[in-house]
């Protein structure tokens, strides 16, 4: 199928972006890499009328470290440049490694970061990663600028909280724990296909070598990314090992919310989300252990 019929516009500057999307509201649609919403186009499941290119506004592709150890990722930051970065590889591992798992090279050499999270899908596994490391999201209008957590930035299935007048400019990601380790898993039937179940796990050990916090992130597991509290506040305090995973990976089942794929029933992806969870758990608590040498 082809799209609809639409308008396109090309500003120099986020300004006249802005005042664009000011001007057309829900008409208009903010593109960068065009990996998601294209498709969507093709497949008439978005109509817009206006697309609003900001390939060329400068200040978008920003890929940087502030002095606290915040990593900013801009609008237009191409996941290719991301995943090789090597201060990112270094300080924020688990977003490279997932980084992988995304689609293909071809795909992965023109789509952004923050189209995906706009994007929204559940299953795909960046949300779940910028929700897993407590991302914030910048978002901006001719009206000014807000910041929005994570945890309050994917409403639902393709749906988040920016108002139509808004872009997201940026996503700043805060500094892991000190002692940490970190591990992402997914299961696809082909390389590059919607995972059925992906999991990420963070793990930061105290002086002792005992875990003094964790954290675990499901795509595919609900209706937006989830975590998982309850089974991270079990770990909190134990020492790293099997029989501790594998209890919070029991208890990360009951937290989430899987609806089924063409390929896996609720089920199974339940199961898998226990299995993928102890695995990546026993990783990243493994990474963590090397830091402590």
């Amino acid at each position: 199928m082809k799209p609809a019929a639409f308008a396109y516009e090309r500003p120099a500057t986020l300004a006249e972006a802005l005042a664009l999307k000011a001007r057309h509201g829900d008409e208009a649609r903010f593109i960068a890499g065009g990996q998601s919403l294209v498709p969507a186009m093709n497949f008439r499941m978005a109509q817009p009328g206006m697309l609003i290119d900001v390939g060329q506004v400068e200040g978008l592709d920003t890929i940087a470290y502030d002095t606290a150890g915040t990593l900013t990722i801009g609008a237009r930051a191409r996941y290719r440049a991301i995943e090789r970065h090597p201060e990112i590889i270094a300080r924020h591992p688990l977003i490279p490694e997932a980084l992988h798992e995304v689609a293909h090279p071809q795909i992965r050499n023109r789509g952004t970061l923050a189209g995906n999270c706009c994007h929204a899908d559940p299953a795909s596994e960046m949300p779940m990663v910028m929700l897993t490391l407590g991302a914030r999201f910048l978002a901006t209008s001719a009206a000014g600028e807000r910041l929005i957590e994570a945890a309050d930035f994917f409403l639902g299935a393709l749906t988040t909280a920016l108002s139509p007048e808004e872009m997201l400019a940026r996503i700043a990601i805060p500094p892991l724990p000190d002692r940490c380790g970190t591990a992402f898993l997914e299961l696809s039937r082909r390389k590059g296909d919607y995972a059925m179940m992906g999991v990420a796990a963070v793990i930061a050990l105290d002086a002792d070598g005992r875990i003094a916090e964790a954290r675990l992130g499901f795509c595919n597991a609900g209706i937006t990314p989830r975590v998982a509290p309850a089974a991270a506040a079990l770990l909190k305090t134990q020492a790293p090992e099997a029989a501790a995973f594998a209890e919070a990976a029991s208890m990360a089942q009951t937290e989430i919310e899987p609806g089924g794929t063409l390929q896996a029933s609720p089920d199974y992806q339940r199961h898998l989300a226990g299995v993928l969870a102890r695995r990546a758990l026993a990783i990243a608590a493994s990474r963590a252990s090397e830091t402590l040498a």
